[in-house]
């Protein structure tokens, strides 16, 4: 049963993943045995390649993802993970401020999926998690007009992109997170009253941890998940089932 979740000969890039959920994620696959190459505008140290990266920035990415594929061997899995919002009325929104959310959330995981499946390709299929958010499914709780937009449209791409690829043996799904505390989420977590809005839609009365998506995308990563494709998985304690 175990061999189902392993990854051992594959490599594997995670965007964002020099904190937060996709450092567990990198943390997770690595453990099945991948190798992985971590992505982001501060990676930090530690094992495993880590290459600084504005994924926003095409031609940085491009060589980002070509440096990972040539000393990780390949490129099997990518986890686009990098991620930013901005929680403000719709009204007092910059537009400079909503550039920057589609920007990152969205149009940065398009180009750095598009780049990763031509190395796919060539080796005949591989797999890609992006992290949605039950923001993208839903109205949500609080103002955050451009994360949602963004969201849900990684919702939506993810599936275009899912049947677009499937006939190239590459397998394109989501993880929708609910609230995980993260440096997206100090705001929520700091601030006792809006904690407490949360757990109102929270019905399993606990959120997950960086762990718990973590695990979601190593499943959906893994060959257990080998005929699910086009997917969103919420990872939500509920709140999309009220």
């Amino acid at each position: 049963m175990d061999d189902l979740f392993r990854l051992d000969g594959k490599a594997a890039i995670v965007t964002g993943g020099g904190r937060g959920i996709g450092a567990a994620s990198a943390r997770r696959l690595a453990e099945a045995g991948a190798r992985v190459a971590l992505l982001d505008l501060e990676p930090g140290a530690g094992d495993g390649l880590r290459i600084a990266c504005d994924v926003t920035d095409e031609a940085a990415l491009d060589a980002a993802l070509a440096r990972a594929a040539a000393e990780l061997g390949g490129i099997d899995i990518l986890v686009n993970s990098a991620g930013r919002a901005i929680r403000k009325p719709a009204a007092e929104i910059s537009r400079e401020e909503w550039d920057g959310v589609i920007g990152l959330n969205l149009t940065a995981l398009f180009f750095a999926s598009r780049i990763a499946a031509r190395h796919m390709k060539a080796r005949g299929g591989g797999a890609i998690v992006n992290l949605a958010s039950i923001m993208g499914l839903s109205g949500g709780i609080f103002p955050n007009a451009s994360y949602q937009a963004s969201k849900g449209g990684v919702v939506n791409l993810t599936r275009a992109l899912a049947l677009e690829w499937a006939a190239d043996g590459i397998r394109v799904n989501a993880v929708a997170p609910t609230f995980v505390r993260t440096e997206l989420t100090v705001p929520v977590f700091s601030s006792p009253e809006l904690l407490a809005k949360v757990m109102a839609h929270t019905p399993l009365g606990v959120l997950p941890e960086p762990d718990d998506i973590a695990a979601a995308v190593l499943y959906l990563a893994s060959p257990a998940a080998r005929c699910v494709t086009g997917v969103v998985l919420p990872v939500d304690s509920g709140y999309l089932a009220r």
